[in-house]
Parts: structure tokens; C-alpha cells; sequence
């Protein structure tokens, strides 16, 4: 199955998009030539790699136009109707429609569409939960309205109160991200935190077990979600779990917010209806630009309306811009053609992997990424990633559970297909996608370091790495990126 490449910026916009990018690297190459090579090259580059990179994908033309406007030159701190700075009219417009799409996409009462990044969503996201939770209560015992009405003394107490609360989330080598309650991330500082895991045999989530553990801990907050995790998960009975403590349930749906958006998961699997708060990047597989959003209930939204000055600084109106294209074209019907075509390229992916005898974590995937363990193939991550881009494959090293060689090394490698689902790869390229990383680790091995085999390189076997490369040619040409379009 192919998707629109661009949802709904196609070959007929091409010769106009040429015409705007030539103009723009003219103007570019006035003042910084380098610049302007280094943005041709990056197009070049990115048009003749195989992008399996989960987290990348590409935007349409008209969301990366709209990044480079005017807009880039306004401060508008505050919120729509409410700016610190004067003449923000416009600003307000742009922020008004990126949350009025992201309401209407996903279903949610509230949207918030100032955050810079992923990260930046869940710092939001977790300030709004420590003042929903802990600092309004405690304001209101105090019978205080606001934080400078406190005493010092009143203010240290509840400073020590919103500092001591406690988070879990799914642990990085079995799936979560950094940001979900990992020590050496500020979200492992700011909380008293653990983690938890998935099932050692299956490598499933395992719900009695984190029920168990969140009755033992009773976190404030209960955070799902993934980048590394094969599978579907409930969300209801997440949600089910947070509720038997009075936990907060937030769901961090950054990686899979394409398929949210296309319906590819509903019901159960749709965390919008089940979560308090819901957090995302704009990238990824929904295809915007790099950026974050919040979603919430009514409960949270005042406080993560806040999110400037609590977090955040200006925020960027020419990405919230961008945003609302990227949202406006996620909302077409091509968008849900697009992602279930995600997801079962994903399918004919691990299926490619699993006949050539490949280990999957998990066993295979029913989302939009593949978790490969190369240990079978005698390589760590970071060997098998460096030989797979010698070839032509981009694709990026990743932990898997109880990873031996830790999370710089890695035992895993992580494959994503929005990237080039875009591209209008279907079924048979993806089998054929398969094919190729076997055939380049199966060729490959470790070469020897200074006290024995080293974690980082790796010999080729000769001619591989060219013959990988020419057949991946062949897939890339036959769905070429952004057709038409020329510098």
C-alpha cells in the first residue's frame, strides 16, 4: 500500500516549492554559502538513505515553508488573549488554530501548543500535575491565593512538599523514555522515582505486576507510554491501575501519536479518552514539525495553560504555525490511509525479520516500530548501527531488556517505518528492507581493540556494504522523496 507522500501536497505543488526553496538558498547563500550547501547536501542525503529512525519522519513542504516566516521574529509569552508583549494579534491566531486541530484531531477537551520539544511537554505536563495536586491544596490550607502571598517559612514547607512526590514509569532498557522518571534525566531528579518493566519471558507489559508495584509505591503520578516498545498497550487498564491509588495518569504518546490520530488505535488503545494529561511531540509519526503539545482534562488545563512563565519561555509562533498545517493535514482522510499503512509496513517488517531468523523483542510488533537484538548476529548496537549506515541504512542503536552491554553500546537496534511509509514503501519494499539489514549483519563482525574485541568496531565482509547500498537505490528511486521538487 502507498500513501500520499506529502498528505495533500503532491506533484502538483511541485514546480511551486522548487520555485520557493531555489529562491530562499539564494538568499541564504548571500549571507552564509555554507549554510546553503549544507541544506542541499542534507536533502540529498536524506533522499538517498534507507531512514528507518523511528522518531523521524518527513513533513510536507508546506509545514517546512511555514517555519520560515516572520513569525520567527515575535515574543509572545503569555497565552492567547492574555500576552505579555503588544501586538500579538497574530500570534494569537496561529496558537488558537494549532490547539483548535490538535482539540478536534484527537478528541480532547484541551490543547496546548507552546511547548518547544517532547521534553519540554512533559516538564509542562508534570508542573501542571505539582500545582493541580500539590500546590493549589496547599495554598488553600494556608488560605493564601498565590505563591508571593506565602511567608517564607509557608513557602519553604510547600517548596519541600512539591519537591518529594513520587512518579513512575516504564524503565528506559524495556522501553520508556529518558524522560519518564530516568535518574540521570531531570524528571529522575525532580521525583522520588521508580520504574517499571515488562515481562522477562514475553517481553509484554505484564499490568498485574505494575498494579502490584503501584500499590506498593503510590506514586502521584503514573506515566505510559514508549519509544522502544513493540506493542499496544491498554490504556484503560493503565488508567484502571492509577485510579486504585489516586495517581495522576499521564500518557506520553510522542512515537505513537500518528496512529492516535489515524485511528489505528481506538478504544482501549487511545489514550486520549483514559489519561488526565496527554503529552506528544508534533514530529515523528504525525508528521508536523519538531515540537511538543500537552492535551489535558478541564481538571489540569488551567495549570498547564501556565506552561509559560511556569517552564517555558517565548514560544516559538512560526513552529506553532507550523504545527497547525501539520495538524490541519493530519485531520484529511489520507492522514488515517498514511498511518494504518504505518502500521502494517511495521508488520511486513518484523514478519521480514522473523522468517530470515532475526530476534525480535517481543517476537515481532503491532505499532509502528521493531526492536531487533543483534547479539545474535555476535555485534553490539553500536557496531551494527555503524555497518548498517556504511550501507545506506540509517537507523539508530537502542537498549533492550537487561541489555548486557548497557545504554551507550546496546544489544538492540530500533527500526521505525513512518519515515518511509511517506515515501510510499509498501509491503514488498519493506520485506525487501529486511533482507538488505540481514544481509549487511550477517556480513559483519567485530574487530579486535586494544585489550581484546572491541564493543564499538567492526569488519565488513568486501563488496558488501556497496551491493547493500545499490539495492537500496532501486527501493529509493522507484519512491523517490518530495517528487518533483528541485534545487
Amino acid at each position: 500500500m502507498t500513501a500520499d507522500v506529502t498528505a495533500g501536497q503532491g506533484a502538483e505543488y511541485a514546480d511551486t516549492a522548487s520555485e520557493a526553496y531555489r529562491a530562499a538558498l539564494r538568499v541564504i547563500e548571500s549571507v552564509e554559502p555554507r549554510i546553503a550547501e549544507a541544506t542541499r547536501k542534507e536533502l540529498d542525503d536524506q533522499r538517498n538513505s534507507l531512514k528507518l529512525i523511528a522518531s523521524e519522519n518527513y513533513a510536507s513542504p508546506a509545514v517546512l515553508l511555514t517555519m520560515g516566516t516572520w513569525f520567527s521574529d515575535k515574543y509572545a509569552e503569555g497565552t492567547v488573549g492574555h500576552r505579555f508583549y503588544a501586538a500579538c494579534q497574530n500570534v494569537d491566531t496561529v496558537e488558537a488554530l494549532a490547539a483548535e486541530h490538535a482539540r478536534e484531531l484527537f478528541g480532547a477537551p484541551y490543547a496546548y501548543a507552546q511547548p518547544h520539544s517532547g521534553i519540554d511537554a512533559n516538564l509542562v505536563a508534570y508542573w501542571a500535575i505539582l500545582a493541580t495536586r500539590i500546590e493549589a491544596p496547599g495554598l488553600a490550607e494556608l488560605g493564601a491565593k498565590h505563591i508571593n502571598d506565602l511567608s517564607e517559612a509557608d513557602w519553604e514547607g510547600l517548596r519541600n512538599k512539591l519537591g518529594n512526590q513520587r512518579l513512575m514509569g516504564m524503565s528506559l532498557d524495556t522501553g520508556g523514555h529518558l524522560t519518564h522518571g530516568f535518574r540521570p534525566n531531570i524528571s529522575g531528579k525532580m521525583f522520588h522515582q521508580r520504574q517499571y518493566g515488562t515481562n522477562p519471558e514475553t517481553g509484554f507489559i505484564d499490568y498485574d505486576a505494575v498494579a502490584a508495584q503501584v500499590r506498593e509505591f503510590k506514586p502521584l503520578v503514573l506515566v505510559a507510554g514508549y519509544s522502544a516498545y513493540p506493542r499496544r498497550v491498554n490504556f484503560a487498564k493503565m488508567r484502571e491501575i492509577a485510579d486504585e491509588v489516586g495517581a495522576t495518569f499521564m500518557v506520553d504518546m510522542a512515537h505513537f501519536a500518528g496512529l492516535v490520530a489515524g485511528k489505528v488505535f481506538t478504544g482501549d488503545e487511545d489514550p486520549v479518552p483514559h489519561a488526565h494529561v496527554v503529552t506528544t511531540t508534533t514530529h515523528k509519526s504525525l508528521r508536523g514539525p519538531r515540537g511538543g503539545l500537552v492535551l489535558a482534562t478541564e481538571e489540569y488545563a488551567p495549570a498547564v495553560d501556565k506552561g509559560c512563565p511556569m517552564v517555558l519561555g517565548g514560544p516559538l509562533s512560526h513552529v506553532m504555525a507550523a504545527k497547525a498545517v501539520a495538524l490541519a493535514e493530519a485531520r484529511r482522510p489520507e492522514f488515517r490511509t498514511y498511518a494504518q499503512a504505518v502500521a502494517d509496513n511495521a508488520q511486513s517488517l518484523a514478519d521480514g525479520f522473523v522468517k530470515r531468523d532475526a530476534g525480535l523483542v517481543t517476537g515481532g510488533t503491532d505499532n509502528h516500530l521493531v526492536l531487533l537484538d543483534v547479539t545474535s548476529f555476535g555485534l553490539t548496537g553500536r557496531q551494527a548501527e555503524s555497518a548498517l549506515l556504511d550501507s545506506g541504512i540509517v537507523t539508530n542503536r537502542n537498549a533492550i531488556p537487561a541489555d548486557p552491554n548497557g545504554a551507550w553500546y546496546t544489544s538492540g537496534i530500533r527500526f521505525g517505518t513512518p519515515a518511509l511509509t511517506t515515501r510510499g514503501f509498501g509491503a514488498d519494499d519493506f520485506d525487501r528492507v529486511a533482507e538488505l539489514v540481514v544481509e549487511v549483519l550477517q556480513n559483519t563482525q567485530p574487530a579486535a581493540g586494544p585489550n581484546g574485541p572491541s564493543k564499538a568496531k567492526y569488519t565488513m565482509a568486501d563488496g558488501t556494504a556497496d551491493r547493500v547500498r545499490a539495492a537500496a537505490a532501486e527501493l529509493l528511486d522507484a519512491n523517490p522523496l518530495y517528487p518533483g521538487l528541485t534545487l
